[in-house]
């Protein structure tokens, strides 16, 4: 005879994302005299990044440019959600200052190490970093 037990056995699935899937993350400081633009350029500079590179974009995520920690931010924490459900293979941002400036680089360390741990590459879109492959190693 066989005992059954009560519990359930759980396994952790790791979602496989589309390769080319990507979400473009705009968190960009605001102007005095065109508060848009550089949000403006930040997105279009991700899309032209996104095409040229094959990436189609599932979301773009904005958030108001101010506090330093991205965990303390919504829209970095929806970015957090997709890579974390393999719904994206990776993060397109203008620079390396929206994910977390420069004074807090240790918590853009930790965001790229995060997303790079669940298998999602962060993309630069500004031009002079985002020449070759975009791609932070």
């Amino acid at each position: 005879m066989t005992q059954t037990s009560d519990r359930e056995a759980t396994a952790t699935v790791t979602a496989c994302p589309d390769p080319g899937a990507a979400v473009l993350y705009v968190c960009a400081e605001r102007g005095t005299f065109a508060p848009d633009l550089a949000a403006e350029r930040a997105e279009t500079e991700g899309r032209t990044l996104a095409e040229a590179r094959g990436l189609h974009l599932t979301e773009v995520i904005t958030d108001p440019y101010g506090e330093p920690d991205p965990l303390h931010r919504e829209g970095w924490v929806r970015v957090r959600e997709l890579a974390e459900s393999g719904t994206v293979a990776a993060v397109i941002v203008r620079w390396p200052a929206a994910i977390a400036p420069d004074s807090a680089h240790e918590l853009r360390h930790r965001e790229i190490s995060w997303l790079q741990d669940r298998g999602v590459r962060v993309r630069y879109s500004w031009e002079p970093l985002a020449s070759g492959s975009g791609e932070v190693k």
